[in-house]
């Protein structure tokens, strides 16, 4: 892409609490009116056209459901909505997302000064038992037919062309693996196809992005759960990982990876969440995707966030990016609703992009990396 369709990012990160996308929470007017009614309608005739993933996403938060005691922190977020955001999904067609339990999500706190962070260590046998729940919870989804299960590149395909949309199962932290490598097996069996290694808690694989080095480094441990998720047939998301993971992973791993959802540092700006060219040149260069987030860390409006995308595509190559949004547990989002999914691929073709470009970053990126890890 020629340089002239670079727009660098003049946003401020977000700062205090974590605000997360209100279950209620519409399209901002500004969202609606940065584009015509013209290239709204591009963006739907675009959607209707190719299939469309969403690489990372907490859709209605379903991972608070069926919580035994919730904390404070968890009852604040309300009750979980994963039915009305998975009919959204279906309307704004959204052809696949990987919906991500979190491995942390019980032992997690918030506060100003440190962000989010593991209050305390977990119990014998919570991490396994916090992962059996949520993952059946994901089976009720499919059970109860609120989306389509999403195993292969097909159900993807299938999903989009009868204006469904495809469940991928994802997990955020390899936490509940532990040392028993057994159950990276038993997660594929459940359908899980997608695992992040580290999150907000430094487990057994290494450090995090956002804490003091532990390990620094691939645990051992940590290199033989790469091996047998590439063995399975599982995808290796570096997101939330330090240098020290990441050249660890990128060492021993033989399939393409996905940093999921994350943005690029600039000269100007950076912060714990972002990541330099040449980490994210670590997942690329071996032939995976880095997703875009629309989070409130270096932009706040939707336009800069699209400014975020075209930047990534410029520094990495059309080829290695995708679009990751955490809804429904972003910081501070510029982007809130699936309903206005066809926004960005309209907002993308508007900057002249050619529609093969956009189809990359909207789903064809993934599903190359989704087939390269199932052969």
């Amino acid at each position: 892409m020629s340089l002239d369709r670079r727009q660098l990012i003049t946003g401020l990160a977000g700062a205090g609490m974590t605000t997360f996308a209100s279950e209620t929470a519409s399209a901002p007017r500004a969202l609606i009116e940065s584009l015509t009614e013209v290239q709204q309608n591009a963006g739907r005739i675009f959607l209707s056209r190719h299939s469309t993933v969403d690489v990372h996403s907490h859709p209605g938060r379903f991972f608070i459901r069926d919580v035994v005691n919730p904390s404070p922190r968890l009852k604040a977020y309300g009750p979980p909505f994963e039915k009305r955001v998975s009919a959204e999904m279906r309307a704004g067609r959204v052809s696949a997302a990987l919906f991500s339990a979190v491995a942390d999500m019980s032992i997690l706190e918030f506060s100003p000064e440190r962000g989010m962070f593991a209050f305390r260590p977990f119990a014998a046998g919570e991490a396994w038992a916090d992962y059996r729940r949520q993952i059946a919870t994901l089976k009720g989804m499919v059970e109860s037919c609120m989306v389509e299960r999403g195993e292969s590149v097909r159900d993807v395909h299938d999903a989009h062309h009868r204006v469904r949309t495809a469940a991928i199962f994802a997990v955020e932290g390899g936490d509940f693996i532990e040392d028993q490598l057994d159950r990276i097996g038993i997660a594929y069996n459940d359908g899980v196809r997608s695992i992040t290694l580290v999150h907000y808690h430094v487990n057994q694989i290494g450090d995090i992005q956002t804490a003091p080095a532990h390990h620094d480094r691939l645990t051992p441990i940590g290199r033989d759960i790469i091996r047998e998720m590439n063995r399975i047939g599982i995808i290796v998301d570096l997101a939330h990982a330090p240098m020290s993971v990441v050249r660890g992973a990128a060492d021993v791993s033989t399939r393409p990876m996905i940093m999921s959802h994350t943005n690029l540092s600039r000269r100007d700006f950076n912060h714990p969440r972002l990541v330099s060219p040449e980490k994210a040149r670590l997942v690329t260069n071996a032939g995976g995707v880095v997703g875009s987030v629309p989070s409130g860390i270096g932009q706040s409006t939707f336009a800069e966030w699209i400014d975020s995308i075209v930047r990534m595509i410029d520094m990495l190559g059309v080829d290695h990016v995708a679009i990751g949004t955490d809804m429904d547990a972003n910081f501070m989002p510029v982007f809130t609703s699936y309903l206005d999914w066809h926004m960005i691929p309209a907002a993308l073709l508007a900057r002249r992009l050619a529609e093969a470009e956009v189809e990359k970053v909207m789903g064809g990126n993934f599903l190359r990396v989704f087939a390269a890890n199932a052969d």
